[in-house]
């Protein structure tokens, strides 16, 4: 009887460890695989597994080993294995990047055509098992995926120029994103404000080009510009260079470098002003924008560049080099003699046609190289050099236009794939250049415009998100502002159009945030972020609150108060009966678990009312649609990316209001962004139109520091319904501003009438 006791105890403790040990974690892929099905049994890795390769995949499967010896602390061995993990070459797989993974209870199989494949199957692998371990063996769910990816370039971007990062947190930032199988880095060395790359045959791009005197405190709206007096700088040497590049290369992640040209080249004109074209000696840029400094197209800058070109083809053995081409200001060569001369000389049409011959004389030497040139697109202006491809980032415009052309693409858009902007409403997110860059809206691109038929669409290589840093000078706020919309769009560049989800992704996004965590990168949680929405019900307004994920409680005050786990449960929209100030936030139970969701409403006469436009403000900036501009909020002070701010770039505008019925009316008041250095500008007048019959032309003085335009009009007891206002645009940036010669963007925020 106790021998009998004493089993059942055992088989009990026994079953509970086992069954312990056998809870397989359920498949949360990210990015999501082209085709999974689970199937029932789970596979045991322990000490007796063998973890087994060829010789073509021996670094894989070392990377493996790695992983499971040194993270989840089993150590595996091929003597007596009970069972295995089998890598396998496969050459009937047709694509490099794709694997074919097979979990059953006997056996994990491998099956790739290439390394790169194996290493893609690993890492969908080692989201199969435990972040860390203290048991003696893992249950791994069995399963068949078959996975390869959507898009051939699946990048992220770094700018180094403006703020330098040291080398391990480059390493840092590939091994993640090889981890989410990203495979192109697209490095960003040289700018206005530093040189970051050594090239030993011209010394003073390290002594002067890479250091700047100072650096621009606040943002570059803030007036008057103000700075801390600190030397700052730094370069990578090629000796680092080269050590970044292998490590990339073992996670399978090409890096390109981009080495800006024509324009962005002061730093290296600072060291070397014999490649500008008036001569004059020039600081390294201590803030943030563009620079009328720009190489001179003479020999001797071709010689210094091709010679750049030599060192760096030696460092990077990456198909590409990125030389930039963006922003390149023509004023410097407009005053030359020289360039004058020479346009006439090459039968050029203008300064853009002696671009094209820039470029396409430097891509001509870099194909001597071996080598393909990516720019942005504005090396489409003046014609496009052979073999290019365009980066296209001010829209989808320069991709159709480059594909018309037969010309391979890369889409990164300021709309989606811009990481420096903003990414929640919420007033206490850190700094950033402007912008608003939700999460979701990263998830939803499709890098194939809408405009290309399907034998077009072959041109689209792929999509890249990119972190400029003007804003960004510490690692932590970099994962901040790169984390998790680099996770978003690489499963909106591995994954098929058709089995993306949102809400799904939200859900695995949870379970990756772990994996973060144990990585220890700082990224931004907004997943349960309140949202918010003025709502006409017939001739009730009333306030709609969601949040970014479902299951939570939301609770709410409408008295200006902090929310608590007491305050009201959110159940229906809020009638907004009187001006208020709505705070609402999620709970998981008495826990807050998201910031604080602060809206004031101003209740005023067009709110709620009907609204037109002659035109539609542009996709970028256009969050809260029309009705933003009569919902009773305003929007940020700061910032002129978010929803209640509309954007319309080189557009006049006309805005009618129909109020319903004749009203009084006392005053009517609006206003405008005036960022100069983002090529926002407030318009120089509006002209109002009441019911057709009485105009009243206002004049706004648009000359002046402000970051914010205020406008008012009052009158004396008018009775109205329709209300006009005619606001033409600014027209082009005035030549010595930032962006000269552009079109300029017009923000307008809520037009109040009282």
């Amino acid at each position: 009887m106790k021998l009998s006791l004493f089993l059942s105890i055992f088989l009990l403790i026994f079953s509970n460890c086992s069954s312990k040990n056998e809870k397989a974690i359920q498949p949360q892929i990210i990015p999501l695989p082209h085709s999974q099905n689970i199937i029932e049994g789970n596979f045991i890795l322990s000490k007796e597994t063998a973890i087994i390769g060829g010789y073509e995949l021996k670094d894989v499967t070392n990377y493996l080993n790695n992983f499971i010896t040194n993270d989840l602390n089993i150590k595996s061995t091929s003597k007596e294995a009970k069972n295995g993990i089998h890598l396998l070459i496969d050459t009937t797989i047709k694509n490099d990047e794709e694997y074919h993974l097979l979990i059953d209870k006997k056996k994990i199989l491998l099956k790739s055509k290439t390394a790169k494949g194996a290493f893609y199957g690993v890492q969908t692998l080692l989201q199969l098992l435990p972040i860390a371990n203290t048991s003696k063996s893992i249950s791994i769910q069995c399963l068949e995926i078959k996975d390869k990816p959507q898009f051939s370039y699946r990048g992220m971007h770094l700018d180094v120029g403006r703020h330098f990062f040291p080398v391990n947190f480059i390493k840092k930032y590939i091994d993640i994103l090889s981890r989410l199988k990203i495979n192109t880095f697209h490095w960003h060395l040289t700018e206005d404000q530093g040189w970051r790359i050594e090239i030993k045959k011209y010394p003073k791009l390290q002594e002067i080009a890479a250091y700047r005197n100072e650096t621009l405190i606040g943002h570059y709206n803030d007036q008057p510009h103000k700075f801390d007096g600190k030397k700052y700088g730094g370069y990578y040497s090629q000796k680092e260079i080269k050590e970044i590049v292998k490590y990339a290369s073992d996670r399978f992640i090409d890096i390109i470098p981009e080495i800006e040209m024509p324009g962005h080249s002061q730093a290296a004109i600072a060291a070397y002003p014999e490649l500008g074209c008036t001569g004059d000696s020039v600081k390294v840029a201590t803030k943030w924008g563009g620079f009328k400094e720009i190489y001179c197209p003479k020999e001797t800058t071709f010689a210094f560049l091709e010679d750049v070109i030599d060192e760096v083809v030696e460092l990077f053995p990456s198909k590409y080099i990125h030389i930039g081409g963006d922003e390149a200001p023509k004023t410097n060569w407009k005053n030359s003699k020289y360039c004058q001369e020479l346009i006439k000389s090459k039968n050029l049409k203008d300064e853009h046609g002696l671009q094209s011959y820039f470029i396409s004389r430097m891509a001509k030497y870099i194909n001597s190289k071996g080598k393909q040139i990516i720019g942005w697109d504005e090396i489409l202006e003046g014609g496009l050099a052979p073999n290019a491809t365009v980066m296209s980032w001010r829209g989808t415009k320069g991709a159709i236009e480059a594909v018309k052309q037969k010309h391979h693409v890369i889409l990164t858009p300021m709309s989606h794939c811009y990481f420096d902007y903003y990414q929640s409403e919420n007033e206490k997110e850190p700094l950033a250049i402007g912008g608003y860059l939700p999460l979701e809206k990263v998830y939803s691109f499709n890098p194939i415009p809408k405009e290309l038929n399907e034998e077009e669409a072959k041109y689209v290589l792929g999509a890249q998100g990119n972190i400029w840093t003007e804003y960004i000078k510490t690692s932590d706020k970099l994962e901040y502002m790169a984390f998790p919309r680099v996770i978003a769009l690489a499963e909106a560049t591995w994954t098929k159009s058709s089995l993306k989800n949102y809400t799904d992704f939200k859900h695995r996004l949870i379970h990756f945030q772990n994996r973060l965590d144990a990585l220890n990168i700082n990224y931004a949680n907004h997943l349960y972020e309140i949202n918010g929405k003025i709502l006409t019900v017939k001739d009730s307004i009333k306030y709609q609150l969601s949040a970014n994920t479902s299951g939570k409680q939301i609770h709410y005050t409408t008295d200006n108060s902090e929310p608590t786990s007491t305050s009201s449960i959110y159940s229906l929209p809020i009638p907004v009966n009187k001006s208020s100030t709505i705070k609402a936030a999620s709970f998981d139970n008495s826990k807050k678990i998201s910031t604080i969701h602060s809206v004031s409403i101003y209740k005023h006469k067009a709110l709620g009312k009907k609204i037109t436009l002659n035109n539609s403000p542009h996709k970028s900036y256009n969050a809260g649609g029309k009705e933003a501009l009569i919902n009773g909020i305003s929007g940020s002070n700061e910032r002129y990316g978010d929803k209640e701010w509309l954007g319309f770039w080189g557009k006049d505008l006309i805005i009618t209001i129909d109020l319903g019925s004749s009203l009084e009316v006392n005053s009517i008041s609006t206003r405008f962004y005036n960022a100069n250095g983002q090529w926002i500008y407030a318009p120089k007048k509006i002209e109002i139109t009441f019911d057709e019959n009485f105009s009243s032309k206002e004049t706004i003085n648009a000359f002046n520091n402000n970051l914010l335009v205020e406008f008012k009009k009052q009158f004396k007891n008018k009775k109205v319904r329709f209300i006009t206002l005619k606001i033409p645009n600014y027209g082009y940036i005035p030549e010595g501003k930032q962006g000269a010669g552009n079109k300029v963007w017009t923000f307008i925020d809520e037009i109040v009438i009282d």
